[in-house]
């Protein structure tokens, strides 16, 4: 099916209506930062979404997700907490006045990572504030924005009296952050669409992303007084014995020859990051565990399961070569991202129809990006015949301290998800 192109609305009304949902926007994004929609605490941020969709009149579909339908899917990764009360929350728009378009779906997560240190931040960090262009607060970024950019997207075309002339769905999704396990719910839903954008915040349109592996590492080692810690084997000391051998591994992921075509010219894509450690008793005595939890990235084109067997060999070579082994054991444990990357035809209609969209807003031709992490566009692609990317408003600070996201940002980025609408799904006039 051709583009759409005879919209009974123009680009410039398209603005005007996003932008008189400027203050709307704000004051979403706002609710929804105050909402600490942390891994397990996600529902007060999903009810108050139910309720965005509800008055929106689109039919709402929440659903928990039923780890026993995912768990033999290819897409699933290893769940760390219990979903019990918690669901995802979909908002479905079905045409009224005739299907002439393509379907859409637009994804976002609700679920934001640990504050870090709070003492750091300028003020809480669930107590969103503006200065200038910027609104602060965890998760504003990562990516209450993006979902409040297709929301108002939608909206704005509601407010011109139309409605896309094709299906349109808006996931709000949980636990994206540690295995993507709630986009993977949706789509063994039943949730495909001729094309999905994920509005996560990116400087551009994304054309690749890594694959990302979580493990963990359970060590025990020979515990000793302190006084005599030379006689001993610190599990802790063993842990980051392991990972700076894992260390090499990246390095040698990240020569030249070694590298996946989009990431040829990329200062470092592959990343391992030892993220967390816990062990030992007493400070008087050498420690008898330890636990490191670590992230892998790799490349597109590899799967997990061949990722695996690359890095316990790492791991049985270092153990093997450690002069104490004897005195150590240590046990490989997989929870959380278990993700493939992927890269994308960046000549299929989604993608040229978003370019020429942002073009036409921002008046020049976006970036396109080699992401060197994971996004759950990776289900739509590889899983669902969903031809998906990542588009989303310029934020900074993710995962760290202070994190913000351009005001300006999220509205041009409303505009463009507006105008993407007409030109793919159609418009139909809902209101004289």
């Amino acid at each position: 099916m051709s583009e759409i192109l005879d919209a009974p609305v123009s680009q410039a009304q398209i603005a005007a209506a996003v932008a008189s949902l400027r203050d709307e926007a704000v004051g979403l994004l706002s609710d929804l930062v105050r909402q600490p929609s942390l891994l397990g605490d996600e529902r007060g941020a999903q009810d108050h979404m139910r309720g965005v969709f509800a008055d929106m009149g689109l039919t709402v579909d929440e659903f928990a997700i039923d780890e026993a339908k995912i768990r033999d899917h290819p897409g699933y990764s290893p769940s760390i907490v219990s979903y019990d009360g918690r669901h995802n929350v979909v908002g479905i728009h079905q045409p009224k006045h005739g299907i002439r378009g393509r379907s859409l779906i637009f994804n976002g997560h609700i679920d934001v990572v640990p504050v870090g240190a709070e003492k750091l931040w300028t003020k809480h960090p669930f107590d969103p504030w503006v200065d200038g262009d910027r609104l602060y607060g965890r998760g504003a970024g990562d990516m209450k924005a993006g979902i409040v950019a297709y929301t108002m997207a939608l909206k704005a075309l509601q407010k011109l009296g139309l409605e896309p002339a094709a299906r349109v769905v808006l996931q709000s999704v949980v636990e994206e952050e540690c295995t993507g396990n709630g986009a993977l719910a949706c789509l063994v839903q039943g949730y495909t669409a001729d094309a999905a954008i994920i509005t996560e915040p990116t400087p551009g349109i994304m054309q690749a992303q890594m694959g990302v592996m979580w493990l963990a590492l359970e060590i025990s080692g020979k515990p000793v007084h302190a006084s005599v810690a030379h006689t001993g084997v610190g599990a802790i000391d063993f842990a980051s014995y392991m990972f700076g051998e894992l260390k090499k591994l990246e390095a040698k992921w990240n020569e030249a020859g070694n590298r996946h075509a989009c990431y040829h010219g990329h200062e470092h894509p592959v990343n391992f990051n030892l993220g967390k450690i816990t062990g030992g008793e007493w400070a008087s005595s050498v420690p008898t565990e330890a636990r490191a939890d670590i992230r892998l990235g790799f490349y597109p084109g590899r799967k997990p399961a061949e990722v695996r067997a690359e890095v316990e060999a790492v791991l049985a070579e270092a153990y093997r070569r450690h002069p104490s082994s004897n005195s150590l054991r240590y046990h490989v444990v997989y929870e959380g991202f278990q993700a493939e990357g992927f890269a994308l035809d960046m000549n299929q209609p989604v993608i040229t129809t978003l370019t020429d969209c942002c073009r036409d807003v921002l008046g020049e031709a976006p970036a396109y990006t080699c992401f060197t992490g994971t996004t759950d566009a990776r289900f739509f692609n590889l899983y669902g015949n969903t031809p998906a990317t990542c588009y989303g408003p310029h934020a900074e600070n993710i995962h760290g301290i202070d994190e913000w996201v351009s005001i300006d940002s999220m509205m041009q980025v409303t505009t463009v998800l507006a105008l993407f609408m007409t030109r793919w799904c159609g418009v139909n006039r809902t209101a004289a």
